[in-house]
Parts: structure tokens; C-alpha cells; sequence
């Protein structure tokens, strides 16, 4: 009978913690562009740059394309994740492209999920939408929103 009870408690203990956990679970919606930051460990210099969703920017030798990106809304917690995939494509005779990154990477965790390169760094600023609401209601996504 002791057994149940303590059982019992655990199961009420457990279901609480989920309840509680997704109470605080964080509202992202999808943005069409993300802002991103380079830095050029050789020169010192910081860029920051706009990539539109499904598109592909160069920083450096590196390829970085946006897979997706989402933010939350402005009456939570600010936060931002965009799916990124970087690459490094060298300049030596074979043209040689190696896979350096593909994961999320939010803005308030740069090193959470950070990019090693010997020459350059790069994470994610901000997610953002254009000036249209409802542009924002027919972006399609390649990617489901992130879990932190």
C-alpha cells in the first residue's frame, strides 16, 4: 500500500514538472530573414548581414545558407533560432568543399551550438520579418521550429 502511494506522488510530481515546463515553453514563429554576425578572427572586423530564408550568402571562404529561422513574439522573452548549414570552400586546385556546420544556433547561446573555424566565426543575430504582417503568414519553412 506504501509502494502506491509513493507511486503515487511521483506520477503527481512528474506530471506537475511537465506542466510547469511547457507553461514556460517559448512561442516561435517563422521570420523570412535572418540577421547574422561575422567575425574574421584575421582582420578583427565584425559583419553583419541579412539572409533571406532558402538562400545562400558568402563570408569569406565560407557558404552559409538559411534554412529556416523563428523568433518569438515581442511579449516574450527575446529569443532567436535560424537552422543554418556552412560550409568552407577552399581555393586550392581541387576546389575543395568541406561541410563545417549544419545545425540550429540561437541568438542568446552563440556558443551553445558555435561554428569552429580557424579563421572565421558566425551566429545568429536576430530572426526578422519584412514590414508586412501577413507576409509573414505565407513563408514556408524548411525546417519545424527549434526545442531549446
Amino acid at each position: 500500500m506504501k509502494s502506491r502511494v509513493l507511486f503515487g506522488a511521483a506520477v503527481a510530481i512528474c506530471a506537475s514538472a511537465a506542466a510547469l515546463s511547457s507553461a514556460f515553453a517559448l512561442d516561435y514563429r517563422p521570420a523570412q530573414i535572418a540577421q547574422l554576425q561575422g567575425l574574421d578572427k584575421i582582420t578583427a572586423r565584425i559583419s553583419t548581414f541579412e539572409v533571406p530564408v532558402g538562400q545562400m550568402v558568402k563570408f569569406g571562404t565560407l557558404s552559409i545558407r538559411v534554412d529556416a529561422c523563428y523568433r518569438t513574439p515581442p511579449e516574450e522573452r527575446p529569443e532567436s533560432a535560424g537552422f543554418l548549414e556552412i560550409s568552407d570552400m577552399r581555393d586550392d586546385a581541387n576546389g575543395t568543399v568541406e561541410q563545417l556546420f549544419s545545425g540550429w544556433m540561437f541568438a542568446s547561446t552563440p556558443g551553445l551550438s558555435a561554428l569552429e573555424h580557424p579563421v572565421y566565426d558566425v551566429w545568429v543575430k536576430e530572426c526578422l520579418s519584412p514590414v508586412d504582417p501577413a507576409a509573414d503568414d505565407t513563408a514556408e519553412q524548411g525546417q519545424p521550429a527549434p526545442v531549446e
